[in-house]
């Protein structure tokens, strides 16, 4: 196998992994925030539209974030700034006082990783 096809192989697998953990974190957050550059989960957003002469600019403050990267070393952060002048499209994926009904359990077993012991307590 060259280098080539062993780096293509894990790219895959990262790709991979990353859809997995995205599927199983999805309903722990309220907002999927969609830019040009990323995607990001959020609980808590504001979004600021900041006119100027020519484009649209747009200034988002998120906190309780999940980054969709798969290069990052972890994905979770606990606040992003974003600054933009392309298209931002949020959904908001469940409202106001809705909790989500997963536990640290059930997410272990959706990605695919049992807790370790030290998790548990």
């Amino acid at each position: 196998m060259s280098h080539i096809d062993e780096l293509d192989e894990f790219e895959a697998e990262l790709e991979l992994t990353l859809k997995k953990e995205y599927s199983a974190v999805f309903g722990l957050f309220r907002y999927c925030v969609l830019t040009q550059d990323a995607t990001y989960l959020c609980n808590k957003l504001d979004l600021q539209y900041v006119p100027q002469p020519s484009y649209p600019f747009f200034h988002l403050r998120m906190e309780d974030v999940w980054v969709w990267d798969k290069n990052r070393p972890t994905r979770m952060i606990p606040r992003a700034e974003v600054y933009t002048s392309s298209d931002v499209t949020v959904e908001e994926l469940r409202g106001e006082g809705d909790e989500p009904s997963l536990t640290a359990e059930d997410l272990a077993e959706r990605i695919g990783e049992p807790l370790s012991r030290d998790d548990e307590q």
